[in-house]
């Protein structure tokens, strides 16, 4: 007989279970994560590219070459109207001002042509012949200013153990020819920017349709963005006004310069003062290094007059002109539409040199302020449509 309190030699799967918790109580505590919730196992497949995908791919990338052609093509038009607009944007502030006197718009345009051109010959006929004449009579006179400057005891015994006085007399007989590769900069500006006459002639042509009809074409140009008009607007605006205020700054603070330059070389009897401070003003249209680059040529004429005090005195005012100027003169005349970042205004200068030379380190500060504007516009609307997007409900 079987006793019927023995069972079978097997526990029940409930009992198999419960000893499988008491052993292992991290399996209870850690879900499988190849069972989820719904029962089914997840899986990904890889299916091949429909031919429609492939086609549209293998068009998109041709078009992006094609475009990129053209574009390298054109180069030279595309370069000649990047030119135009910003001039365009530089003297629509000031065509707008004299506006207001009820005049035909076109001749207020020629008008302001007419005051450039005048501009541009008055400080050539000024400077140029006053600098020649200057560097010349400094590289005849140098052997004299050399022998003056043995009479200082000091400088003598560095002097011969250096030999200072040699290589400053040989290096003015030199001025007249470094004086020929100064000019580059300006042919950089005038001759290799635009090429030819026609080119600067076609850069005026569509600098005057664009400040003539710009608004017009603005408005053509954002009837076509519907409901984002208002917002390109926007930007558009914001990036009129930074060009604007930069162009006119930089010239503001280059008359200035030149000003103080002019005033402080006639107290210190520094002969073709006006001339030197137009150089200086000249230099300082350019960013970064423009100032020290004029500072230097001045510092160059002081020894003529009086050595070393004049030299030191002209030292000393630039470096506290260049600190009044960084600090009260620029924040004051630029506002805050240019808050450039420096890493991206020495980058962005390197650049515009390496492309256009001088001229294309003037329009890299301010191009570089429009694409901050512009990316700086597009990150505040993408974050604006992150926070209204509603919240993703659990399925």
């Amino acid at each position: 007989m079987v006793n019927s309190t023995d069972g079978p030699l097997t526990e029940p799967d409930s009992a198999i279970n419960d000893h499988v918790r008491r052993a292992s109580p991290a399996a209870e505590r850690t879900p499988s994560a190849a069972a989820p919730e719904n029962g089914r196992v997840p899986t990904v497949r890889l299916a091949a590219p429909s031919l429609r995908g492939i086609v549209r791919f293998v068009v998109i990338v041709v078009a992006c070459v094609i475009a990129l052609y053209l574009v390298w093509r054109i180069r030279t038009v595309v370069r000649l109207v990047g030119i135009s607009l910003f001039l365009a944007l530089a003297l629509l502030p000031v065509v707008d001002a004299l506006d207001r006197f009820r005049i035909p718009r076109a001749a207020v345009i020629l008008l302001v042509y007419g005051l450039l051109l005048v501009a541009v010959a008055v400080i050539g006929y000024v400077v140029v012949p006053s600098l020649v004449k200057q560097v010349g009579q400094l590289s005849h006179d140098a052997p004299q200013y050399a022998a003056n400057l043995r009479h200082n005891g000091t400088f003598r015994h560095y002097d011969n153990r250096y030999h200072i006085t040699a290589t400053l007399v040989r290096d003015a007989h030199r001025l007249p020819q470094l004086l020929g590769h100064l000019a580059g900069p300006l042919k950089d500006v005038t001759v290799q920017a635009f090429g030819l006459i026609g080119q600067l002639l076609t850069v005026l042509a569509i600098t005057f349709l664009l400040v003539l009809h710009g608004r017009e074409y603005v408005n053509l140009g954002l009837s076509l963005t519907g409901a984002r008009s208002e917002r390109y607007r926007r930007v558009i605006i914001e990036v009129n006004q930074a060009v604007a205020e930069y162009v006119l700054g930089n010239v503001t603070i280059s008359v200035l310069a030149t000003i103080a330059t002019w005033i402080v070389l006639s107290i210190l009897g520094v002969p073709y003062a006006l001339a030197l401070g137009f150089v200086v003003g000249f230099f300082d249209l350019l960013p970064l290094v423009g100032a020290t680059l004029g500072a230097i040529v001045v510092a160059v004429a002081t020894v003529t007059v009086d050595f070393p005090t004049a030299t030191i005195v002209w030292v000393a005012f630039i470096v506290v002109w260049q600190r009044f100027e960084d600090y009260v003169v620029q924040p004051f005349v630029y506002g805050r539409s240019l808050k450039v970042n420096p890493i991206v205004t020495i980058v962005s200068v390197l650049a515009g040199a390496a492309l256009l030379g001088i001229l294309g380190a003037l329009l890299a500060i301010p191009t570089a302020a429009a694409i901050q504007i512009v990316l700086r516009e597009w990150w505040s609307n993408r974050t604006s449509q992150a926070t209204q997007a509603p919240p993703a409900t659990a399925s």
